[in-house]
């Protein structure tokens, strides 16, 4: 779980650090911003080749070179004195941080019987959804009180301990028949979804397709994926995107709501902290400390489900969260520019539980009847399939919120006027429409007043997206039994993962 925390946590804590990146490094907005993209875009096309490493080379042997790995960039990015050097090494940490959560997650299943599974993933779906949670605050504390250089330094005592962990505790599992090496479709996938993540981390930047770039690679991408299906479909031999894995129902639809999951999950954490800073002007540390109440929801729901998976129908715990996640949307659409910080925790508490009662329910249903041969190739293209998600909602709501600011701002431009008296008591006394000083306060205040309302917008959509999965639940299938007894309490189960090592 370390490893997983690890890389969680790498996934956002760097997000933070950009502004004093940028100054120390002396890059403009463009450059630094490939300090996120150069990470990203490499993790992508790197995962779907885990299932393929861990075959031919072993489980035990390519994590822990990916814990290592990824340790040594680490201390390689805190260490660059130029932004060429930063973005090199953070290629480097993606390739090697792109196996730690399939891998670990695959660890888990082999090691486990097929009854603890459900457990087993509680504890190990902590460390996945407290990563992101806890990155930004992490990140910035690091940096205001330090260094941006610490944001890397910080994983290099984990990475060790974990290498440690790998070493003593996992035992090196047979190795998979060694098929050849599908280069066609490993290329085609490569290129789809390398592309996909570039235009998706640049599209706002780029103002989307108003930018040659951004068409090029929304060209490229579509090209690749359509090569991709052609030739996975008409391969006479094995092909790199396992048919067995497409032709598995409960696979194919949890990867949808996993990636619908990974949207709301990463969109939320994105919007979150600007608003809460940009719109309510809450401190930078304020704003880190009100997304750790997830956090703490997400934790009691994995124990409280660890219990009850093998007792209930899984399927019910899914939708319980769903229902939930959608209701903490419904609740963040009621925020106003007068709240306090109560509504933020309270919607944040609730989204955690709901999002932590779907995540390991959805795992286990999907991924634990998958034959052993294909486990690892499933975990990794269940984590793309999340991480695109991510990208896709964050893209998205960033469009979105940027295109109602910008509408909603008109409009009440238009409304305040001096001759139109519904809005002479809201400027009489407060603006002075005659001095620069007062069109600029008037102005300011207009745009908080569009971006809380965009906001909204936002959430609305999520909660819209989150309602509309639900019936995706009707395609899942268990043949699981509720169990007769009771099962030991949740944090036993941790010490066992050890010792079924």
């Amino acid at each position: 779980m370390l490893a997983t925390i690890m890389q969680g946590v790498d996934n956002t804590i760097a997000n933070v650090a950009l502004p004093h990146i940028q100054g120390s490094l002396s890059a403009s907005q463009d450059q630094v911003a490939w300090v996120l993209t150069s990470y990203i875009v490499t993790a992508a096309i790197t995962m779907p080749l885990t299932g393929w490493l861990a075959g031919r080379f072993g489980i035990k042997y390519v994590f822990l070179f990916s814990v290592l790995g990824f340790t040594a960039a680490s201390a390689l990015c805190g260490a660059a004195t130029s932004l060429t050097q930063l973005v090199i090494y953070r290629v480097l940490q993606g390739i090697c941080g792109a196996a730690l959560v399939p891998l670990s997650q695959s660890v888990l299943f082999q090691i486990n019987p097929p009854e603890r599974h459900g457990q087993a993933m509680a504890v190990w779906g902590i460390g996945v959804m407290l990563g992101p949670i806890t990155g930004p605050a992490l990140g910035g504390w690091l940096t205001d009180e330090y260094s941006w250089r610490w944001v890397f330094y910080i994983n290099l005592p984990v990475g060790i301990i974990a290498s440690l962990g790998i070493l003593i505790f996992i035992n090196e599992t047979r190795r998979a028949h060694r098929e050849p090496f599908d280069f066609i479709g490993f290329v085609t996938l490569s290129v789809a979804v390398g592309a996909l993540q570039l235009l998706l981390d640049r599209g706002e930047l780029k103002d989307w397709f108003h930018s040659t770039e951004i068409w090029a690679e929304a060209i490229v991408c579509g090209i690749g994926f359509y090569l991709l299906t052609v030739h996975t479909a008409t391969a006479t031999g094995s092909s790199f995107l396992s048919r067995e894995l497409l032709k598995n129902g409960n696979f194919v639809t949890g990867s949808v709501l996993m990636f619908l999951i990974g949207g709301i999950l990463t969109g939320s954490l994105a919007l979150l902290p600007t608003m809460l800073q940009s719109v309510l002007n809450f401190p930078v540390v304020t704003s880190g400390l009100l997304t750790a109440p997830r956090g703490f929801g997400t934790m009691l729901a994995m124990f409280i489900v660890g219990r009850l998976i093998n007792r209930v129908d899984v399927r019910l715990l899914i939708i319980t969260g769903l229902i939930l996640t959608a209701f903490s949307l419904w609740q963040m659409t009621g925020f106003s520019l007068g709240m306090d910080e109560r509504p933020v925790l309270l919607s944040g508490v609730l989204q955690g539980f709901g999002l932590g009662c779907t995540f390991v329910p959805l795992n286990t249903l999907a991924l634990s009847a998958l034959p052993r041969n294909i486990m690892t190739q499933g975990t990794a293209i269940r984590s793309l399939m999340r991480n695109l998600g991510g990208s896709v909602g964050i893209a998205v709501l960033e469009a979105l919120l940027s295109e109602n600011t910008q509408v909603v701002h008109s409009r009440l431009v238009e409304q305040l006027r001096p001759d139109n008296p519904l809005a002479q008591p809201y400027l009489a006394g407060r603006y002075s429409l005659s001095a620069p000083s007062g069109i600029a306060a008037l102005n300011a205040e207009v745009t908080r007043q569009a971006s809380m309302v965009a906001y909204i917008d936002d959430y609305k959509l999520m909660m819209l997206v989150v309602l509309f999965s639900i019936p995706l639940l009707l395609l899942l299938r268990t043949n699981r039994k509720p169990a007769a007894a009771p099962l030991p309490a949740a944090p036993t189960a941790a010490p066992a993962l050890g010792s079924d090592d």
